[in-house]
């Protein structure tokens, strides 16, 4: 028997209680001093807001002996009980669906794949819902409650509606999954962008913890970025926000799905890659790993393919730097497998197109398995679960 939707309410019902709750979930432990100073709140209203989220579970105090003073009871730090609850996330790509069951603290506990052979929105929602149960199954075992899931798509996806405008790699428009997949669930469904949703979880638990404002840009299938600036991943006003995929880089270049010519991601996805290095060795070259085995070889046709495309990937990545000056850009995706490749020209077009010191902006690279996309899928779940969504 699978484990049935709890039917709880987050005992944060004020933003001071949300925001010190967010705070704890991604830096902590703390004590309530470090916690107020974080979170920009008076010692006063943190004592105010974490003691029905103690009462409740949610949040564990307990004393830290590796700071206690020369007189008196040590310190005590407040961190999250993961055990709490449990959530569910699941990413959808174009030929398989990847879920991962994870606690409050966006932990691993364990993952799952099933094939997509359907990318229809009812096979998949078929899909979607037997690797649910699988969890769910997986959790009553842990005598904790699922209390709710989060989905990640590819494309233009309104996480308020819960709508997938239109995903290119899966086919779809106007889907309303969120709806769809809470029906065939019976949990409460977040929906988001994929890249969105691993901003998520790269900003409350991974390399963007504790920073204001960063970019995390993925390289693979498509090029996608997740931007967060002043402490919230941004949308837009009509949810494309951060499409640096389709920045045109070469106006007449190849021509893009989007209709445009020359976009990043008609030159540095992993589509346009394989046709590049098919047009200059003439090899049949099946996909991205045959297209970047050649150019380990040595093949100078696919090593110039794979030069262009990390020239495309470091303008677009200086155009955000120049845009909006994060801390920090994450550069994370499938196609990171061949970064050896393009990493010299990424980092030489990001130092020739950035402005000033917005070349100072920290790069990164964090390769990431599928799991972590889905993982990110949780941490919306999580996110909406506790009140500090986009669109609480």
């Amino acid at each position: 028997m699978s484990s049935p939707p709890r039917a709880e309410t987050f005992p944060a019902n004020t933003p001071a209680a949300s925001q010190i709750f967010v705070t704890a979930l991604s830096q902590g432990p703390l004590t309530r001093l470090e916690l107020a100073r974080r979170a920009g709140l008076s010692p006063a209203a943190v004592t105010k807001a974490v003691r029905p989220l103690i009462e409740a579970g949610y949040l564990v105090e307990s004393a830290d002996e590796e700071a206690r003073p020369a007189l008196g009871r040590p310190a005590g730090l407040v961190r999250v009980d993961g055990g709490r609850a449990l959530f569910i996330g699941i990413k959808v790509t174009g030929d398989e669906v990847i879920g991962v069951l994870t606690d409050l603290r966006c932990r691993v506990l364990l993952a799952r794949r099933l094939p997509l052979a359907d990318r229809t929105p009812q096979a998949a929602l078929a899909t979607l819902a037997g690797l649910t149960q699988e969890l769910l199954a997986e959790a009553d075992g842990l005598g904790v409650h699922v209390v709710g899931a989060g989905v990640a798509v590819s494309g233009d996806v309104d996480r308020a509606g819960g709508m997938v405008r239109y995903s290119p790699f899966l086919e779809w428009r106007e889907v309303p999954l969120a709806e769809l997949a809470a029906m065939t669930t019976g949990l409460p469904v977040t929906v988001d962008n994929d890249v969105r949703a691993l901003t998520v979880a790269e900003q409350w638990f991974g390399a963007g913890v504790g920073l204001s404002d960063f970019a995390l840009v993925t390289v693979g299938a498509g090029i996608g970025c997740g931007l967060v600036v002043h402490g919230r991943v941004v949308a837009g006003a009509h949810g494309v926000a951060g499409e640096i995929g389709h920045v045109t880089i070469d106006p007449a270049g190849p021509l893009c799905h989007c209709g445009n010519r020359g976009c990043v991601e008609a030159i540095a996805g992993d589509a346009a890659i394989v046709d590049r290095v098919r047009a200059a060795t003439g090899a049949e070259v099946a996909d991205a790993a045959q297209a970047a085995a050649l150019a380990h070889e040595g093949d100078a046709g696919a090593q110039e393919a794979y030069a262009r495309a990390g020239e495309a990937i470091g303008r677009g990545i200086a155009t955000v730097a120049n845009l909006l000056g994060p801390e920090r850009v994450i550069i994370s995706g499938e196609g990171l497998a061949a970064y050896d490749l393009f990493a010299e020209q990424i980092r030489d077009a990001f130092a020739a197109s950035a402005f000033g010191s917005a070349a100072e902006c920290d790069v990164q690279t964090r390769p990431l398995p599928f799991e972590e996309w889905a993982r990110g899928a949780a941490a919306t779940a999580i996110q909406s679960y506790i009140g500090s969504g986009p669109h609480q």
